[in-house]
Parts: C-alpha cells; structure tokens; sequence
C-alpha cells in the first residue's frame, strides 16, 4: 500500500469519525436506530445503500462534473437526519425481528432513502476532500483512499452503535421499540438543532 493511498484511507476514516463533524454520525445512529446485534445483515444492506450513494456525489464532484452549494448542502444533511428519525418511528415496520423484514415495503423505502440520502451526504464528503487536493495531482487513487476509508469509519460506528444495542436491550431489558424511538427522537433533536443553526 502506497504512502498517498494509505494517508487519505486514514484522512476518509478520521474524517467520518471526527466528533466535530458529528452529522454523518447522527445520520447513521439515526439509520440503524431500532436494530439488534442479530440485525446486522438488515443493517449492512442499508449501510451498502448510503455507502453506493456518497460514492458516485463524492466521485462526481471530485472530478468536477457537477458543482454542489455547498452551502444548501450544509442544511440538507440535517433534513436527511430528520427525515430518517421520523420514518423509522413511524415506519409500518412493527416487526424489526422478522427474517422476511427486507423484503417488506417498510423496508425497502428505507434502503431507498439511505441511497437518495447517501448522493447529499456523498457532496457534503466532496468538499472536504477537494480541500485536501493540490493543483494536478492525480485524484482517481486518493479518490478510492478515501472512499475505502469512509467506509472502513462507518462500519466501526455501526458496529458501536449495535453493540450499544445489544447491551440496553440484553442487559438493561429495554424494549427495542423503547430504544428505537429514544435514539430516533436523540437524533431528531439534534438535526433540527444543527438546521437551526
């Protein structure tokens, strides 16, 4: 592994990880609020979902074929939070155990979302790593570096997040339906707070 590939693998991890810029973070509590340790199948094909997403904005705008407002995008991210919370309350989902869970509608306009959602978050990535760029460097290398490295970031939170999942539930006896809308409504209250802004 190259020095450059393995700086901007750790530049995507730190960058997605970074409690500064704890709205990606938000987003994916948010997304995977309301499932168990056992879920993480459910969890990673949504998680595929946004990754494919932020994937192709990231690219596309770090290649300059599309030019986001970076300031619209700034206060979309929010909405995509709140959006997320409020459907995976009120989701005709009440069954998070079932093995047919990804086959349901519920279900699948969840994956959509997470997709839809991952092409803004994927421009809110794009301007920090163009900032990393210098005049006529190369940029498919570093572009996959940092892709591999958001991605590698985001399974580390997921499997926080569900392992924090598995202790309130297993341990602490809560409901999951009591947990699942306890950090839905965690994660609403701090997107509007960070759209207010």
């Amino acid at each position: 592994m190259s020095n450059q590939f393995y700086t901007y693998f750790q530049l995507g991890i730190s960058h997605i990880t970074d409690l500064n810029g704890y709205d990606h973070i938000v987003f994916l509590v948010a997304l995977c609020a309301g499932y168990a340790l056992k879920d993480v199948r459910r969890v990673a094909i949504l998680i595929t979902a946004f990754t494919i997403g932020h994937s192709i904005t990231l690219a596309l705008a770090a290649l300059q074929v599309i030019s986001p407002w970076y300031a619209l995008i700034e206060k979309l991210i929010p909405c995509t939070i709140i959006f997320t919370a409020l459907y995976t309350v009120y989701a005709d989902e009440p069954d998070f155990s079932s093995r047919n869970i990804t086959k349901t509608r519920a279900f699948r306009l969840k994956y959509l979302g997470a997709l839809v959602f991952g092409f803004i978050h994927g421009l809110a990535f794009s301007n920090y790593f163009r900032a990393l760029q210098g005049e006529g460097q190369t940029i498919v290398k570093p572009l996959l570096a940092f892709n591999l490295g958001i991605e590698a970031g985001q399974l580390c939170i997921i499997f926080f997040i569900l392992f924090l999942s598995f202790l309130v539930l297993n341990i602490f006896g809560i409901s999951l339906k009591s947990w699942r809308q306890f950090v839905s409504g965690a994660a609403f209250g701090i997107a509007v707070t960070l759209l207010l802004k």
